[in-house]
């Protein structure tokens, strides 16, 4: 992994994915910094924070972009292979760490990158809808 400077809009966007339990748009990463930077900073940031694996990309069921914070401190190798929840209700995405997909593909492919959504209702929705 290699080093990168410190700025203050990076250090804003870190302190965001910190703050946040659900995956973010590019959006709401940008409404949260009010102003700190612009929009084509915030993409340039975050497209360093995934080449450094502290967040990855997740593509929603209707194609909008978020990004999480990873969470593999505890794991030797770092993979994004992990399902993701989007609540129909609240729009939220979420991780499931552990929750692991599968698959079984054809020998003439490889698979590189996996983009594994559940929907439904989560807990929040779920609950409040009882």
């Amino acid at each position: 992994m290699k080093k990168t400077r410190n700025t203050t809009a990076k250090t804003a966007v870190l302190e965001v994915f910190e703050k946040s339990r659900t995956a973010l748009s590019h959006t709401e990463i940008q409404k949260q910094l009010n102003g700190i930077c612009d929009r084509v900073t915030i993409y340039r940031i975050l497209e360093r924070l995934m080449n450094d694996d502290i967040i990855h990309k997740i593509s929603n069921l209707d194609g909008t972009v978020k990004y999480a914070k990873c969470n593999h401190s505890h794991q030797r190798v770092h993979i994004h292979n992990h399902a993701h929840f989007s609540c129909e209700n609240c729009h939220e995405i979420t991780c499931l760490e552990n929750v692991k997909p599968s698959y079984i593909m054809p020998h003439n492919y490889k698979v590189k990158e996996i983009n594994f959504t559940l929907s439904g209702l989560c807990p929040n929705c779920l609950n409040s809808n009882i």
